[in-house]
């Protein structure tokens, strides 16, 4: 379902339909650890900045930090960590409703920090840059939107597409 290189290369990590994530050495052609915990497919999945954690979504609603060495689960979480503390999750706005904002996170502290709107319809995707200075989030509504995540800002809306962006890079 969804893919992530580590910085330097070496690794791959898959989420798949199987409710597991896997690494993978490039170089030899090999499973490395399988990450066993979600209930449900993994529908994202990242690398951190300095590769030595890697962060996986779940459709069972739940996001989880892994110990790229030892493959053990570090962490439970509703977010997606940066090299800066901060994480996004797209947040059901009510029953029923599209995801149409996003939430901000101390991965830290476990705070709330800002909620950014602006799509009128479900964001599908959210990733952060390896500074972790912009975020930027696909959408049903054939937009992508990029904030500063330092003020929150919404810097930059990219439109022209006739139909949704299900990812962002």
């Amino acid at each position: 379902v969804c893919l992530s290189f580590n910085l330097q290369s070496t690794l791959v990590a898959t989420g798949s339909m199987d409710t597991t994530a896997k690494l993978w050495d490039i170089e030899k052609g090999e499973e490395v650890v399988t990450l066993s915990g979600h209930s449900a497919e993994i529908i994202a999945l990242s690398f951190n900045t300095t590769g030595d954690r890697i962060i996986t979504g779940s459709f069972d609603h739940t996001v989880a930090v892994w110990d790229v060495g030892t493959g053990r689960e570090q962490n439970v979480l509703i977010m997606m960590p940066t090299n800066n503390n901060l994480v996004a999750k797209c947040e059901l706005v009510q029953k029923y409703h599209p995801y149409l904002s996003m939430q901000l996170w101390n991965a830290m502290t476990g705070t709330h920090i800002a909620t950014l709107t602006g799509h009128s319809d479900e964001i599908l995707d959210v990733c952060f840059d390896y500074a972790g200075q912009r975020i930027a989030t696909a959408s049903a509504d054939g937009s992508a939107r990029v904030y500063n995540a330092e003020t929150k800002e919404c810097i930059a809306k990219l439109e022209g597409h006739g139909g949704e962006i299900s990812k962002v890079s």
